[in-house]
């Protein structure tokens, strides 16, 4: 049902690396890019992410109660996509682990402007 998500960024230059590791980890890279913003996914495939500066002019700022979750193919994967978040200027809001009951793992950051995001996978037990 998604197709995708935009995230506001105050620095596209500095914030384009954090989610160039990240989506490279994922098997996937930039979609497209245009004059403040850049977009990354695959064409044809699950719902991508895009980052931008707001197109009102206004400074970004992070929604309270927002985050962006990305599938990870195993507990391995969403290690290292949290330990690149964390080497590509994130901030890490929860270390990978077992969350619950059902074997969902995940661990939780924040990207270079403070927009939460999320690695999981589901079924691990």
């Amino acid at each position: 049902m998604i197709g995708y998500v935009t995230l506001g960024t105050n620095d596209l230059a500095r914030a384009a690396p954090f989610y160039d590791a990240l989506s490279a980890e994922l098997g996937t890279g930039r979609m497209y890019e245009w004059p403040g913003a850049i977009a990354w996914g695959t064409a044809g495939g699950a719902a991508g992410v895009a980052l931008m500066t707001p197109f009102d002019g206004q400074p970004a700022t992070v929604g309270n109660g927002v985050m962006v979750a990305f599938e990870a193919k195993d507990p391995g994967q969403v290690d290292r996509v949290h330990a690149l978040a964390l080497a590509n200027g994130g901030v890490c809001e929860g270390a990978p682990g077992p969350r619950g009951e059902g074997g969902f793992y995940a661990a939780y950051f924040r990207d270079p402007d403070g927009n939460k995001l999320n690695a999981f996978v589901m079924g691990t037990e």
